[in-house]
């Protein structure tokens, strides 16, 4: 009989990496949580990967899928552990990074800080060449000038070069060539062009995606190089794909040249898991809520799709404030990040005032609970320290937990200060970081114009049940679902991700007067790149393609995403689009502007594997009260009074058991609160839904 296939995911977080093996049927087989090992995070996801293969009593050799998730990328950007870089442009364009937008983030902040673009103006270097906007040569690439740049480049100490130079959108022949000198004469260098990393107009958000990419490209490189090899050394035969930002899967190949992709790959993992629980359970609008170690992440969906975007901020100086990051170009799952997870730090400032996070313990040293060394009181020891963690099922039992040690920082740092005994600075702590949570969330759905009322909470990672329904309270929202193996949610996104790739190009066109014929062209090639990539890891696969044209009305700073039918173009096509353009623009902006001439500044094509059919729904059990057999004495997070919470296994519920609230439904690698004003039941394919019931937590 032939042996069943096996899938195995691993996403490497901040604070803990997540496994999880899953049989051809896409069940479940094992899943666990390992601490990251920051010196070498492949030892890490080493020792989940044996964990759930003994737990299976199969080998790495019987593997037939792996896909790969990191925040290596995004660590490496945000805490300034890449490259020397330096940067090539356009003779008379050297100071594009210092000049950026022409305005401040923060427009009468005397003490405002610029955000860190990587590359000081002494490593900013030019060469003399200059193409149009049309890809013609206007001056040819200087071969003296070359010679002059070599003798910069050396004396710079770069160690990764981004190459930016005009309008190598449109004809990229120029920096190929550099890349191509380089290599020859300095084959110690990374090199990033613009015209593969991002071959978009808009000058800055083009070099600033560049220099990003060179930036952690050696890093990346070597990482992801030693990550296959370790695997490959004890037995994984099949190709290992990398997470995208964008929501898709691509190869090491890919990966390493365009590093830039996997930034923020584990939580756009987490959106895929919650779009597709969505989807078969028919709702409509989502807030997907994904609460690790480290940070926590919110993402709207609508119709079982994560909001998308082209664009994206890494390092903000302020948050929560649009331009005081580094901007980056490339397709990503949109979401609001904060730095607010069971790691983050809690204190109290200098002018008395508690405060949690961004800075986190991490796995190392981790909470003080954890032993490890942490002095300074977290989220976890907080929940700890109220009730909300029960030591005995923690983590599998792998970690041992002191909640003596927690209370005992938390009246060192902060009770001593503010007049608190243990539970009060718990208190405190919980609901600064739960209001910390909803508030970005009410942010990012005002800035996306909608209401998150209505919406359901999704709610996974190792942290996300445990404050769903305090941070659902605080957003308005009353109906939540946990879904199966929440603990490791975004690593079981990864499973249903498709191989894709998605390339855009910028050719400024007026829609009346487009070169249709260049347009197919244009398409024609990018389809053609795009399923050579996607290609690598799909195999024989079919895949689909889309097309999307980038609109707006003329003189206008920003586009619309209009789809496009998956053929070559015609005449006739001109009014559909007008149509849809307009049609498109009401939704925005209630009304189109009549007369206006439209013109496409940017073209773009994805390429991917079909996603894996979601299964009906089965029909909704009875409701029947569940007996619960144990009790917990918890601090209540409604009232603040100590009260008998109910203690449940997951694994012994069944579809249509009823928890009233408070209670904790606790598995292995996480617990969920069920506050006191709200109820929990279990639907027809084992999600936990919760509800905020004002009424007593009837049936």
């Amino acid at each position: 009989m032939t042996a069943q296939r096996l899938r195995l995911a691993i996403d490497t977080g901040g604070t803990f990496t997540d496994t999880v093996l899953v049989s051809g049927d896409e069940t479940i087989v094992a899943s666990t949580k390992t601490l990251t090992t920051h010196q070498n995070p492949a030892d890490g996801a080493m020792e989940g990967a044996q964990r759930v293969i003994a737990q299976s009593g199969r080998a790495l050799s019987d593997v037939t899928g792996f896909i790969h998730g990191t925040t290596l990328a995004t660590n490496a950007l945000i805490e300034r552990r890449g490259a020397v870089v330096a940067t090539v442009t356009t003779e008379g364009f050297r100071d594009i990074l210092e000049i950026a937008y022409e305005r401040r983030y923060s427009q009468y902040d005397i003490n405002l800080e610029k955000p860190d673009l990587l590359v000081p103006r002494e490593r900013a270097l030019t060469v003399r060449e200059r193409m149009a906007a049309d890809g013609s040569v206007l001056i040819p690439l200087d071969d003296d000038a070359i010679d002059a740049l070599m003798a910069d480049l050396y004396v710079s100490g770069a160690e990764a070069v981004a190459i930016c130079l005009m309008h190598a959108y449109a004809n990229p022949e120029h920096e190929r060539r550099l890349r191509d000198i380089l290599a020859e004469r300095r084959p110690d260098l990374t090199v990033s062009i613009s015209s593969e990393v991002s071959p978009e107009a808009r000058e800055f958000d083009r070099l600033c995606t560049t220099v990003a990419n060179a930036y952690i490209q050696p890093l990346m490189e070597s990482y992801i190089n030693r990550f296959v090899t370790r695997f490959e050394a004890e037995g994984v035969t099949c190709p290992i794909l990398m997470m995208t930002a964008g929501g898709g899967m691509c190869t090491e190949r890919t990966a390493t040249r365009f590093p830039i992709r996997l930034v923020e790959s584990g939580p756009a993992g987490g959106a895929i898991l919650a779009a597709r629980i969505a989807a078969r359970a028919g709702i409509g609008d989502v807030l997907s809520f994904d609460m690790g170690g480290t940070t926590a992440k919110l993402c709207l969906i609508d119709n079982a799709r994560p909001q998308t975007s082209r664009q994206f901020e890494i390092a903000r100086a302020e948050r929560f404030i649009k331009g005081s990051g580094m901007p980056v170009r490339v397709p990503v799952v949109e979401m609001i990040e904060i730095g607010a997870g069971g790691g983050s730090i809690a204190g109290v400032d200098r002018l008395g005032r508690l405060t949690v996070g961004p800075k986190s313990a991490g796995s190392e040293p981790g909470p003080v609970a954890f032993g490890r060394g942490g002095t300074e009181p977290t989220v976890t020891d907080s929940d700890i320290a109220l009730g909300y963690i029960a030591p005995d099922t923690f983590a599998e039992g792998q970690i041992q937990l002191d909640p003596d040690a927690s209370k005992a920082a938390l009246t060192r740092v902060i009770g001593e200060r503010l007049e608190l005994d243990a539970v009060g600075s718990a208190d405190g702590v919980s609901r600064i970081v739960d209001e910390s949570m909803a508030s970005a969330g009410r942010m990012h759905a005002v800035e996306s114009g909608k209401d998150l009322g209505p919406r359901t909470m999704i709610a996974f990672g190792g942290n996300g049940p445990l404050h769903a329904s305090r941070v659902a309270r605080s957003a308005g929202v009353s109906r939540i679902v946990i879904p199966p193996n929440p603990g490791v949610g975004s690593a079981v996104g990864f499973l249903f991700a498709p191989v894709s790739f998605e390339i855009v190009r910028s050719r400024y066109s007026l829609l009346n007067s487009m070169d249709i014929d260049g347009v197919n062209d244009l398409f024609e090639t990018m389809i053609a790149e795009a399923k050579e990539v996607v290609g690598q890891g799909a195999g024989g696969t079919a895949t689909e393609t889309r097309r999307t044209a980038f609109m707006r009305y003329s003189g206008q700073g920003h586009e619309i995403e209009i789809t496009l039918p998956d053929r070559a173009l015609g005449a006739d096509d001109i009014i559909r689009l007008t149509a849809a353009f307009e049609d498109e623009y009401r939704k925005q902006f209630s009304r189109p502007v009549p007369g206006m001439a439209i013109e496409i500044l940017n073209w773009a094509v994805r390429v991917a594997t079909p996603n894996s059919d979601v299964p009906p729904m089965p029909e909704a059990p009875d409701r029947r009260a569940f007996n619960v057999a144990e009790w917990r004495l918890i601090t209540c997070d409604v009232d603040g009074v100590l009260k008998d919470a109910a203690f449940v296994a997951r694994a012994d519920l069944k579809p249509g058991d009823f928890v009233p609230g408070p209670a904790l439904i606790y598995e292995p690698q996480t617990t969920t609160l069920v506050s006191a004003d709200f109820s929990a039941h279990v639907d027809a394919i084992g999600n936990l839904v919760l509800i905020h019931d004002q009424t007593g937590g009837a049936l």
